[in-house]
């Protein structure tokens, strides 16, 4: 299993202009510590959304790279949303699970991942153009350069260890992080 704190940092180096959807809890303080930046769109309260948001993004900016960096338990609740981005197909959309196997925001009851529910298999059957697991750290730049160039919809279920690490908390002004992420994205 991999350092999710590494894990996403590594995904984000060089990111450019990419446009960061962060899942409710742990993936929002994993990608602040990655370096907070203007284009992450920081979820606060919206479980199950992280995937809907993405695609929403994808749609109305079609030129533009989209990735969702969000947790198993967010996804699970999120779950029908796979359907929807399968018969959306956006091109410019991946999303990458940080898959502890556990609900991490709640108190680390074991998530349906933990009881073999497999997400790769579910995006396949919603007929996303790539999905698959990452396991290792290595295999961080073969999925940097999915969200970069890779045709989507993509979802990568990456199997990051249950350590607890200290969070990292960005701006939690919802108001304040729609006018920062949208005057980024009118300048970007």
């Amino acid at each position: 299993m991999m350092d999710r704190r590494e894990f996403v940092r590594e995904l984000l180096i060089d990111r450019g202009d990419l446009l960061v959807v962060c899942g409710l809890g742990s993936a929002t303080y994993d990608v602040a510590a990655a370096g907070d930046h203007p284009l992450n769109f920081y979820l606060w309260g919206a479980m199950g959304g992280a995937a809907m948001i993405g695609l929403g993004l994808a749609l109305a900016q079609p030129s533009r790279r989209v990735a969702v960096i969000t947790g198993d338990g967010d996804m699970l609740m999120g779950f029908g949303s796979l359907a929807t981005i399968g018969v959306k197909q956006p091109k410019n959309l991946a999303i990458v699970v940080l898959d502890n196997a556990h609900y991490g925001e709640t108190g680390m009851q074991p998530s349906h991942t933990h009881a073999g529910i497999d997400l790769v298999a579910a995006a396949l059957a919603c007929r996303f153009k790539h999905a698959r697991v990452v396991s290792r750290g290595d295999g961080a730049v073969d999925v940097r350069a999915l969200l970069h160039a890779g045709e989507g919809p993509v979802l990568v279920n990456a199997r990051i260890s249950p350590d607890d690490v200290p969070r990292v908390l960005p701006l939690r002004d919802g108001h304040a992080i729609k006018q920062r992420f949208i005057e980024a994205l009118n300048t970007a």
